[in-house]
């Protein structure tokens, strides 16, 4: 009996329905309801998160992997399958008392972490209210987990931190904020909540708030949030270089007589751009695999690691950037005609490098920590001698 498909065989054949959509996601600036569906019937959002909660206990290399396949036949689908991918592996576990929200398994989950709301304690639960960014998927999204402070009479309620308060549709509304250049498919508007009750048992834990025994939970936050979004990164890389290839095979740039490829300019640019991305691929692998095995021998992972690995996520997103600005500029104006591949993974690729869990400013905290200093930045700074 041949086992069934694993989920980068499942989203590899989907690229020809996700390629279908490419350009109704840039133009609606949401990812179409068909690519949403395929990917929720396949059960891709549902892949790095336990199988206690309904999940498929993917390691994190099969996730990077699966991102990063989808990230190839369209980046803002890729972005779209791997916040699907973050928000239910994250949040999922702590739905004890309110697990019929995500009993259908074609239920998607949206959240976000750049703003905090409001939940005011009422008789039965709490009245939330608050507006959040970057809501990556909204439009498909079933439940939002919108990230609340809790209060009563008034008043933060003492001992409480930032908690999720777990709201159905139509009980919150999306903004249509989502202008931007590039990921424009990734629909990550804002939403709103105005007034929503929210019973006491749809207030969930905040990640890493819960306990379960999934060594999926307990790899490290930080470095969980880092390689998701290398993923797109080394996708939308990996379309640019086979477009590049494609392109340079056939044009015959004006005022010469030979094809693009045999340009020395070119030959240069492709075989930096492929050592560049190949090389960030492979730092990738071998360090998250040596984190996860210390991770699921419950071994303590050594500060210095977790800050190396910042590091190469940063530096790799960094890089898919700069390998894909490489081929496009050997590319010529081709590269800036809408509707070529290379002018919208252009775009693309500086959205991921700009997110605030691979920017390349993370490099120097990674350096302090590898200098036996402490950290001081957002995803470093929670480490400990």
């Amino acid at each position: 009996m041949q086992n069934p498909p694993n989920p980068v065989q499942r989203v590899t054949a989907l690229h020809p329905l996700i390629r279908a959509h490419a350009d109704a996601a840039e133009a609606e600036r949401r990812l179409p309801v068909p690519v949403a569906q395929a990917f929720a019937a396949e059960r891709l959002y549902r892949i790095g998160a336990p199988e206690s909660c309904g999940g498929e206990s993917a390691n994190p290399a099969t996730q990077i992997r699966t991102i990063e396949a989808a990230s190839i036949a369209d980046g803002s689908a890729g972005w779209n399958l791997m916040i699907g991918i973050e928000t239910f592996g994250l949040i999922a576990p702590a739905f004890a008392r309110c697990g019929e929200l995500i009993a259908d398994p074609n239920v998607v989950l949206c959240s976000s972490t750049a703003a905090v709301g409001r939940a005011d304690a009422v008789p039965g639960g709490y009245r939330v209210n608050g507006r959040w960014a970057f809501v990556s998927g909204c439009h498909n999204s079933a439940v939002f987990g919108a990230t609340v402070r809790l209060y009563r009479n008034g008043e933060p309620i003492a001992g409480t931190a930032n908690v999720y308060a777990m709201l159905e549709r139509p009980h919150w509304q999306i903004l249509d904020t989502w202008h931007v250049a590039g990921l424009c498919g990734s629909g990550s508007h804002d939403v709103v909540v105005e007034d929503a009750f929210v019973t006491e048992a749809r207030i969930v834990a905040p990640i890493g708030g819960f306990t379960n025994d999934s060594p999926l939970l307990r790899f490290p936050l930080g470095a969980r949030l880092a390689y998701n979004k290398v993923a797109v990164a080394l996708g939308i890389a990996r379309h640019a270089l086979d477009a590049f290839v494609d392109l340079a095979e056939n044009k015959v740039p004006r005022f010469t007589s030979q094809t693009l490829r045999m340009r020395p300019s070119a030959q240069r640019a492709i075989a930096a751009a492929e050592v560049r991305v190949r090389g960030s691929r492979a730092l990738l692998f071998e360090s998250v695999e040596e984190i996860w095995q210390q991770v699921v021998d419950q071994a303590r992972v050594p500060r210095k690691t977790l800050a190396l690995f910042q590091a190469a996520c940063s530096d790799a997103v960094s890089g898919c950037a700069e390998a894909v600005d490489g081929v496009a500029e050997a590319a010529g104006t081709t590269a800036n005609a809408k509707g070529h591949p290379l002018e919208r993974v252009a775009r693309d690729v500086r959205v991921v490098r700009q997110h605030a869990t691979v920017a390349i400013h993370h490099m120097e905290d990674a350096g302090r920590v590898l200098l036996g200093l402490p950290a001081e930045g957002l995803m470093l700074r929670s480490l400990s001698s």
